[in-house]
């Protein structure tokens, strides 16, 4: 299993908007998709403007191919541009791709 860290820094003003899209939309679209979602964070401590969460694949290429779907997806592309007709929601994406360790419980 590979998993996918994303981090998303949020325009000013702009977290709550990305929350909501994520939970009324995006979800939606990853699981169409067959993305696994793992979870969402936001920060408790230190920078109140991230989005962190955790997606699973079985591999890097079924990741590409599930990537690539999600992001032609007609219905995803038209909710992006209607929720970011004032600006776009994200700042900056930093990820990292991880496997498990051999001692670690499977989340």
């Amino acid at each position: 299993m590979l998993y996918e860290l994303r981090v998303y820094d949020a325009r000013a003003g702009k977290l709550p908007a990305l929350n909501d899209r994520f939970a009324n939309h995006t979800t939606g679209f990853f699981k169409d998709h067959g993305i696994g979602i793992v979870g969402f964070w936001t920060d408790e401590i230190g920078r109140s403007n991230q989005l962190t969460y955790m997606l699973s694949f079985d591999s890097m290429a079924d990741r590409e191919q599930k990537w690539a779907a999600f992001a032609a997806d007609k219905r995803w592309q038209e909710v992006r541009s209607e929720t970011e007709k004032d600006g776009a929601f994200v700042a900056g994406i930093q990820n990292s791709f991880m496997r498990l360790t051999p001692y670690s419980p499977e989340p």
